[in-house]
């Protein structure tokens, strides 16, 4: 299992003070099949706790996911500045997906050399 961000992700993500174990964690759930919610088109919402708190109060993240293979997180946003995603932003996410889980392994080479994808590394996590 390949883990990514986005470029706009990890931003989001650097701001809020999310560290690589939150994101293998939200990506370990996923793949034991606790998805906090299927968007549908291989677009999933999973939860990240806030640093030192729990996940109910903390992040969401909209994860292009298709099991045992890759996912990438593209968005998030904290619960308490927004309730959800709209349905314009889903069709987009699920267009996004179509194309990113297609990506060959040349294309996700060319993805990382210019830093539009970062890859997560979850070395001592069982993905």
């Amino acid at each position: 299992m390949r883990i990514f961000k986005t470029k706009w992700f990890t931003r989001f993500a650097r701001q809020e003070g999310i560290n690589t174990p939150e994101l293998c964690e939200a990506i370990a759930r996923a793949e034991r099949g606790l998805i906090d919610a299927d968007l549908g088109g291989n677009v999933i919402k999973q939860r990240i706790a806030r640093p030192h708190e729990g996940r109910s109060g903390g992040f969401r993240s909209i994860v292009l996911f298709r099991a045992g293979e890759r996912a990438v997180f593209v968005y998030g946003f904290a619960k308490n500045k927004r309730d959800n995603i709209t349905q314009a932003e889903l069709r987009d996410f699920r267009d996004l997906a179509q194309t990113l889980l297609a990506y060959t392994d040349a294309q996700i080479q060319t993805a990382l050399d210019t830093e539009t994808l970062s890859e997560v590394e979850c070395h001592d996590q069982d993905l």
